[in-house]
């Protein structure tokens, strides 16, 4: 990866703290996306956690992993922590530490007090904040020298609930790998083993959905609006690992089932390949209740030029082109979601070429991973300057 001529001071260390690295979300995934920028930039990358199956990822970029329980939040391990962390700091010579994650932020913080290192941390969404002690726990990331915020939406959560001043807020929305989210980089070979192994007919158009299932996800609001199209000549797909949560995946089988659809709605577990998914899919959708914090599948849906509709609120609002890359629809409500659908399924193939061309061009100008690293390392540099 080129970080686009950005550079670190000689010998600079910059460590990261999170709980582990054994999931493949945007926290680990920027994680070593960031450490592979700042070996890139002639910087030292550190990783303190407490581990996982990603570790691997660390070595192969030049990046070195510690590992330190970070991943609990006991009161006493967390206390504990702060002595290894100081300890880590001194021994590697660190610069700068940067959390992305609270229980290990808490640990990290008092590191950096007690060793007098700046302290950068990035909010990635929008924590339970309840009651008082909830939102006091979750203030810890917004203690760093520079706050980071992966969306507008996100940011303008830090004000209003914790009311931080905007100079200390940086917005630098989740980076897209665009040489693997890449047209040209998805072979035909694994769109069809792909649709032979989710059992889909030969020229239907499709519709997919990803993401975990979990209720706020919004699969429950696309299987009604397909009940509303009535479409009997295309595939919808609800792709995402339950995570354990087997009633809520027996709950849509239930739906889909009463609503006569089992013919053409197919819900299926975790995709190794993203990138073919979406290169099967004619329309990719989010119908998140909740607001998403960025809304990393639409991004990636467009990276690869494919057309998108999501709810109209958080992060999807930032990334999306109204018309020109995708669409908006009120968030919850089944027939506007139906009625864009049907819409975009009736495109012509040089409307749908012209989309294509509008979703990689903003894809590769506002939220490719250069971008995101290029932008955390100019924080980096800001406040070491300091």
């Amino acid at each position: 990866m080129q970080v686009a001529g950005k550079r670190l001071g000689v010998s600079t260390t910059i460590l990261q703290v999170l709980p582990a690295l054994g999931s493949s979300g945007g926290v680990e995934r920027g994680t070593v996306e960031i450490a592979e920028a700042i070996v890139e930039a002639g910087g030292r990358a550190i990783i303190a956690s407490a581990g996982g199956r990603r570790v691997h990822e660390l070595t192969r970029v030049g990046a070195k992993h510690v590992f330190i329980p970070l991943d609990s939040k006991n009161p006493v391990v967390m206390y504990n922590n702060i002595a290894r962390l100081s300890a880590l700091v001194i021994q590697e010579g660190v610069n700068l530490i940067h959390a992305r994650s609270r229980a290990p932020a808490w640990s990290a913080y008092f590191a950096a007090q007690r060793t007098h290192r700046p302290f950068v941390t990035t909010f990635h969404g929008v924590y339970n904040s309840a009651n008082f002690l909830k939102t006091y726990y979750n203030s810890i990331m917004t203690r760093g020298a520079r706050v980071i915020a992966i969306s507008t939406f996100i940011a303008g959560h830090i004000r209003r609930i914790y009311g931080l001043p905007l100079e200390r807020i940086r917005i630098v929305p989740r980076g897209v790998d665009t040489l693997r989210f890449n047209q040209k980089q998805v072979s035909a070979e694994r769109i069809i083993s792909l649709a032979h192994e989710w059992r889909l007919d030969d020229g239907m158009p499709v519709v997919m959905l990803p993401g975990r299932l979990t209720r706020w996800k919004g699969h429950e609001v696309f299987i009604d609006a397909i009940a509303h199209l009535g479409r009997r000549d295309v595939r919808f797909l609800i792709v995402g690992s339950d995570q354990g949560r087997k009633g809520y995946r027996y709950e849509l089988e239930s739906l889909v089932e009463r609503n006569g659809l089992g013919d053409v709605v197919r819900i299926v577990d975790h995709c190794d390949d993203m990138p073919a998914a979406y290169m099967l899919s004619d329309v990719v959708v989010s119908a998140s209740t909740d607001p998403e914090a960025f809304g990393r599948v639409i991004v990636e849906a467009q990276a690869l030029g494919r057309p998108v509709v999501a709810s109209g609120h958080g992060g999807a609002t930032e990334s999306i082109i109204e018309g020109k890359t995708g669409w908006l629809v009120p968030p919850g409500q089944a027939t506007p979601l139906a009625e864009t659908l049907s819409r975009i399924l009736a495109m012509g193939a040089d409307e749908r070429a012209s989309l294509s061309r509008a979703a990689i061009s903003n894809v590769n100008q506002n939220f490719s991973k250069r971008v995101m690293c290029d932008s955390v390392l100019d924080i980096y540099n800001e406040v070491l300057n300091e």
